[in-house]
């Protein structure tokens, strides 16, 4: 059985087009599920149903099994997490009682935290190498920092799934590995990941299967190697890259764009 089955979803708003129509996928326990494809694709909105969010406009989305319209969400929330695009804080909070917050879906109305929650919590930041900024203000670190905060939160949800929208846009090449070895060290404990990006090298280096997303439909899925080609990258971004192999000691794949195709005035 898959931890999310996608089945023939579409999504409009009203009185708009659909973002997206008749997408289907499985996502199977312990996969990294790299999601690909231009700016307003629908990449967010369709993170956000399989969050439970937002309903799909037609079809289904099954979590372990069950349909999850039909769930309550502090269901949805212990199997779960969910790190959105973009997320601020107006307010000083210590960053261990943001990550604390993340067991709220285990608590039963007006219940205080106990102290499991606490080494919950603690065990989070320690997962993502941020302890030692348990007593700093949110408002004080950096935004590398930050996303690593709101990681730390939803993996104190206790989730079988974590849904990431592009966690390290925004973020400089050093956070962004940061990132990323978070990411798999996730996936090696067992967790099932399921990214936006729009980097095609950190689908190469962390995902077991790619789907790219492109005029309202997923143009091809499958393992890295078979779908981060030339002609997809074209296909999906207008633009020429190669796709070459580095060897010994990287020994990895990585998609670099031919600078020509801007200076042709293609773009």
């Amino acid at each position: 059985m898959s931890r999310i089955s996608v089945e023939g979803i579409t999504f409009n708003y009203p009185g708009r087009r659909a973002v997206f129509t008749e997408i289907t996928l499985a996502v199977e326990e312990g996969d990294v599920y790299s999601l690909l494809g231009p700016n307003g694709t629908g990449k967010s909105t369709f993170l956000k149903c399989m969050a439970g969010l937002i309903s799909p406009s037609h079809g289904r989305i099954l979590l372990d099994g069950k349909e999850i319209n039909g769930m309550q969400p502090y269901e949805i929330a212990r199997r779960v997490g969910f790190v959105p695009q973009t997320q601020v804080s107006p307010f000083p909070f210590r960053v261990r009682d943001i990550v604390l917050m993340g067991r709220a879906s285990h608590l039963n109305a007006f219940a205080t935290p106990s102290a499991k929650d606490d080494a919950i919590a603690a065990d989070a930041l320690a997962h993502v190498g941020i302890s030692h900024l348990a007593d700093r203000a949110c408002t004080a670190i950096s935004g590398g920092e930050w996303q690593l905060v709101l990681i730390a939160r939803a993996i104190a949800q206790r989730p079988g799934t974590l849904l990431l929208d592009e966690p390290t846009s925004h973020l400089d090449l050093g956070n962004q590995m940061r990132v990323l070895d978070v990411i798999r060290g996730l996936a090696e404990g067992g967790m099932t990941i399921v990214v936006a990006t729009h980097f095609p090298d950190h689908a190469l280096l962390t995902s077991s299967k790619v789907a790219i997303l492109k005029d309202q439909r997923i143009i091809a899925t499958g393992p890295p190697e078979e779908v981060i080609r030339e002609d997809t990258m074209r296909q999906a971004y207008g633009t020429d890259v190669r796709i070459m192999h580095l060897g010994d000691p990287i020994n990895r794949r990585v998609c670099v764009p031919v600078v020509e195709t801007f200076r042709r005035g293609v773009l």
